[in-house]
């Protein structure tokens, strides 16, 4: 069997999802995003746990309505932010010098992480570093506590400078059996460039979207990712992906750009393109992108239907 992928975009509430990918009113007939986003999916990055701790009775809650729909669909998480980020990100550059995690922040984050692993359903820990966190001695020495203090988990980091882009840094991961994050992001600066690394049996792939005009000026954060790959742009990305895959026992393929749902979009496309196989996709989706169409039919509307398997 060929290593498997899975592909799913980064979190799933988001208010401008709103009857372009969920139904108009889904909330209103109690059913949850995540029983849509499982049926088209077999993964989704938490982004949430970014922003605050994974309550365990979320977790839970979560694993149960996904497994309902689909038993194989798997999350990954993203590490909270105290972690990674400078309090004041956006004054100050993060380095080991700016983080500050607090004191009760390695033990919530286990409580959400714990309670998705104890389901069966957590595949990777994502930590996700700006760009401002560049490869210097002290960083590194940050990152090699950090991945030791979560040691018991798959780890990905996500570095996005181009610092980071050597066989030391490589080897380190491979020894540390630690996964390299490999990103598309608009390349402003010394941003990370497409990479298609494999350093430990996870392969990761995270795309942001190359809006560079909104990037850094973006007044929403949500307008950052405002971009919607195109057939040629999604063609090189496959050719990576089935490279990384060829050496990862799972490979994850998240699409983060995910403005009116433009990441369900582009992740229904490369999930066409590496299956070979039509896909499913939520009836609002077809109808707000209709170029979907040629690749995609509707979701029934009552009886579930499990993603096409890339295994």
């Amino acid at each position: 069997m060929p290593p498997s992928i899975r592909i799913g975009t980064a979190g799933w509430s988001y208010k401008d999802w709103e009857g372009i990918f969920y139904p108009p009113g889904m909330r209103l007939r109690k059913q949850h995003p995540l029983e849509v986003v499982a049926r088209c999916f077999d993964v989704v990055e938490i982004n949430t746990s970014f922003y605050g701790h994974i309550k365990p009775e979320l977790a839970k809650l979560w694993a149960r309505k996904v497994a309902a729909v689909n038993p194989g669909f798997m999350f990954t998480a993203k590490l909270h932010r105290s972690f990674t980020h400078s309090p004041i990100a956006v004054m100050e550059p993060t380095s080991a010098a700016t983080i500050r995690p607090g004191d009760e922040d390695e033990r919530l984050a286990r409580q959400g992480l714990d309670a998705l692993a104890s389901a069966g359903k957590f595949g990777a820990l994502l930590i996700q570093f700006p760009v401002s966190f560049k490869n210097t001695s002290l960083n590194r020495e940050y990152l090699e506590t950090l991945l030791r203090q979560f040691i018991e988990y798959p780890r990905v980091v996500e570095v996005r400078h181009s610092s980071w882009d050597n066989p030391e840094t490589l080897a380190y991961f491979t020894q540390k059996n630690v996964a390299f994050c490999n990103i598309d992001q608009p390349q402003i600066g010394r941003a990370l460039e497409a990479t298609e690394y494999v350093t430990s049996p996870v392969g990761y792939v995270r795309l942001h979207g190359r809006n560079y005009d909104m990037w850094f000026e973006a007044e929403r954060g949500e307008d950052r990712y405002n971009y919607l790959y195109n057939e040629k742009e999604l063609s090189g990305w496959q050719n990576k992906i089935e490279h990384i895959a060829q050496k990862a026992e799972v490979t994850y393929v998240i699409a983060n750009n995910h403005f009116e749902g433009k990441a369900g979009v582009n992740a229904l496309q490369l999930k066409h393109m590496l299956s070979g196989q039509r896909v499913t996709a939520p009836e609002p989706l077809l109808q707000h992108y209709p170029e979907l169409k040629t690749i995609a039919d509707p979701l029934p509307d009552n009886e579930p239907e499990l993603p096409l398997s890339l295994s």
